[in-house]
Order: structure tokens, then sequence, then C-alpha cells
């Protein structure tokens, strides 16, 4: 694993944004501005989890060229739920050619383009866009041969989605914002317009229960080391707090 201008997480899984690691900054007064993204390179074109507040899509570009990833290689950005620090550069990414796909809560959201997209956050006008491919939980989609599951784990957002995949003998889950891994017992913003404490609950409860080597959330740290001890971590505090 190395470290640069990108985190190499393992030989073509690659970190490519995230203002927690300083990789992207756009200096606004709000935190969380830009979440991680990731790319997965395949024979067939990079697949791109994520993408940021749209503002740091030249910076994410300009990280994946260190390490000789194209930009318009491209093929596919897999949305793990609305929030703009996460999906503010889809509308652009369309317009390259790159395929959006999302659950239906998220893909709704990202077409109206409201409040469930936290603009006013970040103080930025949020740019709706029609993803290409909706998908629902437990449905597993097949990008250049890597079988990618899709987890629908709603409450941080109503559209919260995971993507669970194996790749060089690991199973990787991409988590987006269904926990946090800042503070011992961060679960997450309970801010947003459809945030569900109820459903955010029933959804820590099945995440604690699937066994990963890898976890990629949407900020802060990569856990390499039993990511499900965080997950279960979460869910105690959830429980603590919310009885």
């Amino acid at each position: 694993m190395g470290v640069g201008k990108v985190m190499q997480i393992l030989k073509n899984l690659f970190q490519v944004s995230g203002d927690l690691n300083g990789l992207t900054r756009t200096c606004v007064d709000a935190g969380y501005e830009d979440a991680n993204t990731y790319i997965l390179k395949r024979p067939g074109g990079l697949i791109l989890f994520d993408c940021g507040c749209g503002e740091t899509l030249e910076q994410i570009f300009a990280n994946m060229r260190y390490w000789g990833l194209l930009p318009e290689e491209i093929k596919y950005c897999l949305l793990t739920h609305p929030h703009l620090d996460h999906t503010g550069a889809a509308a652009k990414l369309q317009k390259m050619g790159v395929k959006l796909i999302a659950h239906k809560e998220t893909a709704d959201a990202i077409a109206a383009g409201d409040e469930r997209c936290c603009g006013y956050l970040y103080h930025k006008i949020f740019s709706p866009c029609v993803v290409d491919q909706v998908v629902s939980d437990n449905e597993i989609i097949d990008l250049f041969n890597v079988e990618i599951e899709v987890l629908h784990l709603p409450g941080h957002t109503m559209g919260c989605t995971a993507y669970l995949f194996n790749y060089e003998n690991k199973r990787i889950v991409v988590s987006g914002d269904i926990i946090g891994t800042l503070l011992k017992d961060d679960f997450g913003w309970a801010g947003s317009i459809d945030f569900n404490k109820v459903e955010y609950l029933k959804s820590l409860q099945r995440f604690a229960k699937i066994d990963t080597d890898i976890m990629l959330p949407g900020h802060g740290l990569i856990y390499f080391h039993q990511p499900r001890r965080r997950v279960e971590q979460v869910l105690t505090a959830a429980l603590e707090q919310w009885r």
C-alpha cells in the first residue's frame, strides 16, 4: 500500500478523494464537504464509487493520473446516497458518458435535486440528473466480471446503499455513510431531511452481521482489520443512545 496524491488500497483499487485525508478540498465552511471516492481498475474500464461534491472533480482527475488512471476510462459510477458531497459531480460525469448506478430512493432524490441532496449544507446548488441504472436490495450486478452485491441500508438517508464484492481474495464493502469512522461512537450525521432513526437501527443490525476484510467508508479512515467490529461498536452506541 502506498500513499501519494492517491491511496492505493490493493493492486487495482484506489482512493481518489476525501477532504479528511487531504486528497481533495474546496475550503467551504462545512464539515465533510468532500466524501471519499474509490476506483476499481478493470481491463474493460474503471468503476468509480461516489464522485465527490462536484467542484473537486478536476482534483480527483489529477489524483487519478498520479497512478496512471485516465478519467476518460471511467465507465460506471455507483452512488451510495444522494448527499452532495457524494454525488455532486454525477451530472458532470454523466455528460462524459459515465453510467450512473443507484438505488431507487437515491435515484429519485438525485433526479429531483431537492433537499434530500443537502446542497444547502454546502452553500451549493445541486445539479440534478437521471441515473442510468436503478438497482435494488440484494441485487447482484456484474461489471467487468466483478460481481457487486447491492445492500440497501436506509437510515442516514432512505437511499443509503453499500456495495459488496470480492477482489484479490478480499471481501470488500464500500459503505458510504452508513457508519462513521472518525470517533469511537460515530454513527454518522442525523440531520438529513430523510433521516430515519428506526430504519437506521435496523440497517446497523443487518450490517453488523456481514463479515468483510476491508471497509471503505464515505469519510475518514479505511478499515483493513476486522471492520465488522467497528460496525458492532457503532451498533452498540446507537442502541445505548436511542433506547
